[in-house]
C-alpha cells in the first residue's frame, strides 16, 4: 500500500525559508517520478515542482522557479521541497504525489495517482 506523508509545514514570514519533507513507503520509490503540489483555499490545487526517478531532472512552475528546489534521496525513499524567499502567495496545503511514470514527468495533476495528506504552509507578516 502505497504511503506518502509530509512533513515541515510551518508559519513564517515573508521572505524566510522552509524546508519541506515527504516520506515515502509500500512502493519502491526510485521507480517513480515525484512531485510536489500545493493548494490555496478557494484555488485549484496546482503542480508546482516535479523530479524525476533518478533526481536528475526537475521542472518548476514559473511562479516558484528559482526559489524553490525539489530533490529527492533514493536510499531513504524521501522527496524534500526547499523553499526560500516565500511570498504570501505561498501560502496553502502542499501535497507530495507519486507519478504513473517513471524517469521525466510533467506536472499535470492527472499523472499523479499516489497522495499524502499534506503539510500547511502559511506565509504572513
Amino acid at each position: 500500500q502505497v504511503q506518502l506523508v509530509e512533513s515541515g509545514g510551518d508559519s513564517v514570514q515573508p521572505g524566510g525559508s522552509l524546508r519541506l519533507s515527504c516520506a515515502a513507503s509500500g512502493y519502491t520509490f526510485r521507480i517513480y517520478c515525484m512531485g510536489w503540489f500545493r493548494q490555496a483555499p478557494g484555488k485549484e490545487r496546482e503542480g508546482i515542482a516535479t523530479i524525476g526517478s533518478d533526481g536528475t531532472t526537475t521542472s518548476y512552475a514559473d511562479s516558484v522557479k528559482g526559489r524553490f528546489t525539489i530533490s529527492r534521496d533514493n536510499a531513504k525513499a524521501m522527496m524534500y521541497l526547499q523553499m526560500n524567499s516565500l511570498k504570501p502567495e505561498d501560502s496553502g496545503m502542499y501535497y507530495c504525489a507519486r507519478s504513473y511514470y517513471s524517469g521525466r514527468c510533467g506536472i499535470s495533476r492527472g499523472d499523479f495517482p499516489n497522495w499524502g495528506h499534506g503539510t500547511q504552509v502559511t506565509v504572513s507578516s
